[in-house]
């Protein structure tokens, strides 16, 4: 096999599938899955007072008679630290080393620039993340990886949960998953359930619970795993989940201690619940329109028919505009509800984004309501704020809208933040409303949000208690994790950590404060709970105030005053390195044995965070694929344009040229196998043409195969190519036996801000950004998209509200990206018309 390098294209096929990988969740990812035999599986968590220790152990066997490179793929929670990795190969162990993220990066950049394969290890999802690792096994050898990942167990709606991803993919001989819970307080209940369990697997969830430990464990045959007998497809595939809850006798919760720390668990029974003054903020600029302006209005319907009838709410819809429902908070009547459900339904997207005022009149509501008396004394304020989108009207500053909001809000309600969908900017959010006393929530754009938003407004629902205090004597308790809590809500619970001056204590002073319907106070000189050693790893409560304390440095680091931040990411590090969690702060470094071909690169395993970095906030993508075949994404305007190209089948059209460079890109349209009986005829394209001058490299993509040539000669050649544009090039493949449609290709370019200035074409043109304003919104044909006027390059048209399904992490059913549809092949907006970006070949230039 050749190479070819250089320094501008870099084409990723991997969505092809041209090669025989799998991916798998909770195993094993083999280079060939026939010659690779899974030997075992294991999964054992350990829990310990809501502290969970998990430990992912897999083996493998290459059955082959030469070499290849297994991959191990692990999901796990988002709310765990990765705390060790190793791989066992032929008597060695390889371990992961936890290092401060920059060392490690610096690790990684230096693998990558000596041209050693190196590999970042991360991905993510709603509950999970992904650890990945490959490494590459000799003939007939066998491999172990070891995870271990620790968290501590949140509980909402009255339960802890525990959730296990799992996925082999094929039938393994030792596959086993068992959980070990002690709870010293006493367990309530526990269930085991997995979305993959039969009738015929359920018997084998074995559960044993005795007062205060509990036993789950799934050891299922290899024939017990089989899709039908003569199968070789497994049922294993989905989540194993765990639910339970402890015994609450206390009205001050459960104090234990172990190794000279100890930890406080508080959520008292049987309080009865505050009322609440609630501001729901609700974006309609056009960045809303489609799914998610119709799922808010479901959300808000069912959220508004659950308002307490004691409660009172308001409502405000903002885009450029700010538009209150009424000027005051309103109680929550059976008449009050249902008029202001009348309006949600009238919501429809229009213009920008103004947050910053939309918000500070949700906080002078509460203000003014406070001041007048409309409210009642013993309550809480609170404002929930659902955005899409970055501010672009008004103050559009994200540290003078955070600083505007703080100052206002004064430390006297709490603001929740939910962002809708992935162009959000979640870390503008979630630091507003940490500052706050509040927290974020990303929104996922998907066919459940509507239940989503509910949800998230079920935690928040009923308040207990607020402004919770919880004291401990201050000459026997020292490092604290935090210990105020703005609002303790019902079905949660407030965990507080620290580490004692004294070893042998036989009880102390614990003091709690908070506001409930009346004032709520226990003083208690607390009997001390000493859990059993044996049963639990050993310094659990040294581990979980560890865990607490970077969770709170590293909120500090991020939504604190400006003179502690320094202080509290120098403090998160020192810990996460003492303790060997693998934090925002820290990456773990995985060096992979030498290979024939020489040493390897490192791979590094890092902590993802919620939101867009800067470079992908400003990333523009622009594709074709589908019907409608262009859209060009501008995240800064928080927009995209789409337009259609009606030629008949076999059209070449030019889609990318920068003479600068010398890079070319053509496509082909196909048609439909025949008309549909509505006579529409629609056209995709199957034929991609790429053409690299300098290197002499021509490529063709069809949907049945890849052509490379090099200097005219056909090869097999692998692109490596470093800080330039990326190609990215699906294939869509369609029943074979449907009557109409066949398979076509999709074209996503990355990275666009590295070609040339004289880059053009119908994709090129709009590298570097294009401007345009929209106003004159109207109601359309179709009620969900409505007709607007457009201003662009001299020209006004009308245009039309839509969406373009972007299919880069959903091949099967795409993300909806909303859009300004223009119409007439895009006449207006591309230079020129369609007919001059016709050529006469897959690679020519005219």
């Amino acid at each position: 096999m050749s190479e070819v390098r250089g320094g501008v294209l870099l084409l990723l096929l991997g969505l092809l599938y041209l090669g025989t990988l799998w991916p798998v969740q909770g195993a094993l990812l083999v280079s060939r899955y026939d010659m690779v035999e899974v030997l075992s599986v294991k999964l054992h968590c350990t829990v310990a007072s809501r502290f969970a220790h998990t430990v992912m152990t897999s083996t493998a066997l290459n059955k082959a008679n030469s070499s290849q490179e297994i991959f191990f793929e692990v999901d796990l929670p988002k709310t765990a630290f990765i705390t060790n990795f190793s791989m066992e190969i032929e008597g060695q162990i390889y371990v992961g080393v936890v290092n401060e993220k920059e060392q490690a990066k610096k690790q990684y950049e230096k693998a990558v620039s000596s041209g050693r394969t190196a590999g970042l290890v991360k991905a993510s999802g709603r509950k999970m993340e992904k650890f990945s690792v490959s490494v590459n096994i000799a003939a007939k050898s066998n491999v172990t990886f070891i995870l271990t990942y620790e968290e501590l167990l949140q509980r909402k709606f009255g339960k802890y949960e525990i959730l296990t991803r799992i996925n082999p993919k094929q039938l393994v001989q030792n596959f086993q998953i068992v959980a070990d819970i002690y709870e010293p307080q006493g367990i309530a209940f526990v269930d085991a359930h997995a979305t993959f369990l039969t009738n015929e697997l359920l018997p084998l969830v074995e559960k044993t619970v005795t007062d205060n430990k509990a036993h789950i464990s799934f050891s299922p045959t290899l024939d017990q795993q089989r899709k039908c007998p003569e199968c070789d497809g497994s049922l294993i595939n989905g989540d194993f989940i765990i639910k339970y809850d402890v015994k609450r006798a206390s009205s001050l919760g459960d104090i234990q201690i172990v190794n000279g720390y100890f930890v406080h668990f508080f959520a008292p029974p049987d309080l009865p619940r505050i009322r609440k003054n609630v501001v729901f903020v609700i974006d309609r600029s056009g960045s809303m329109a489609g799914p998610k302006m119709i799922q808010t209005r479901v959300a808000m319907e069912s959220i508004l028919s659950d308002v307490h009838p004691d409660d009172y709410f308001g409502i405000i819809l903002f885009d450029r505009s700010i538009e209150p429902w009424k000027q005051s908070l309103t109680k929550a009547t059976e008449e009050n509800v249902d008029e202001a459900i009348k309006f949600v339904r009238q919501i429809y997207p229009r213009g920008t984004t103004n947050i910053n005022d939309s918000v500070m009149k949700a906080i002078h509501m509460l203000q003014d309501d406070r001041r007048n008396k409309k409210l009642p004394e013993r309550s809480v304020d609170m404002i929930i704020l659902l955005t899409d989108g970055m501010p672009n009207e008004g103050e559009s500053n994200l540290q003078r809208i955070q600083q505007n909001v703080c100052e206002a809000i004064g430390g006297n309600m709490t603001l929740f933040c939910l962002g809708f969908g992935d162009d959000v900017d979640y870390s503008f959010l979630d630091v507003m409303a940490k500052q706050n006393n509040g927290v974020a929530r990303r929104i996922y754009e998907a066919s459940d949000a509507t239940l989503q938003l509910q949800g998230f407004y079920d935690e928040v629902a009923s308040p207990l208690l607020s402004a919770v205090d919880l004291r401990y004597p201050d000459n026997a308790v020292d490092s604290l994790t935090p210990h105020h809590f703005s609002q303790l809500f019902n079905g949660s619970e407030i965990v507080v950590a620290g580490r004692l001056s004294e070893n042998d204590m036989d009880n102390f002073l614990v003091e709690v404060f908070g506001h409930s319907s009346v004032w709520f106070e226990l003083v208690t000189d607390w009997d001390v709970i000493y859990p059993e050693k044996d049963y639990i790893f050993g310094d659990f409560t040294e581990r979980l105030w560890a865990y607490l304390t970077i969770q709170q440095l590293l909120e500090t680091s991020k939504s604190g005053p400006a003179e502690e931040k320094s202080n509290a990411t120098a403090k998160a590090l020192e810990m996460s390195l003492k303790y060997s969690f693998v934090t925002p702060l820290t990456s773990m470094v995985v060096t992979k044995p030498e290979t024939e071909e020489g040493p390897s690169g490192p791979l590094i395993a890092d902590k993802l965070t919620e939101g867009r970095t800067a470079g992908e906030a400003g990333r523009r993508t622009q594709l074709m694929d589908g019907d409608p075949h262009f859209m060009i994404e501008l995240p800064e305007r928080e927009d995209a344009l789409c337009f259609n190209i009606n030629e008949s089948p076999g059209t070449i059209f030019n889609l990318v040229k920068d003479p600068s460079i010398g890079l070319l890109v053509n496509g082909q349209t196909i048609g439909d196998k025949m008309v549909a009986p509505d006579g529409k005829v629609n056209t995709y394209f199957g034929r991609l043409g790429v053409v690299h001058h300098s290197l002499g490299v021509r490529l063709e993509v069809t949907t049945e195969y890849i052509n490379l040539f090099q200097d005219g000669q056909k090869v097999n050649v692998k692109v490596t190519l470093r800080d330039s544009v990326k190609f990215v090039i699906l294939l869509h493949k369609v029943w074979k036996m449907h009557p109409y449609h066949q398979d076509y290709l999709g074209f996503y370019t990355l990275d666009s801000h590295l070609l040339s200035p004289s880059v053009h074409g119908l994709l090129g043109q709009f590298y570097h950004g294009i401007e345009f304003e929209v106003g004159d919104l109207r109601p359309g044909e179709v009620p969900e998209k409505p007709d607007a006027t457009m201003y662009v390059k001299g020209h006004q048209l009308n245009v039309t509200r839509g969406w373009q399904r972007d299919f880069r992490k959903d091949l099967k059913r795409g993300k909806n990206v909303p859009c300004w549809f223009i119409h007439s092949n895009g006449t207006g907006l591309i230079d020129g018309s369609a007919e001059d970006y016709i050529v006469s070949g897959l690679f020519k230039t005219v």
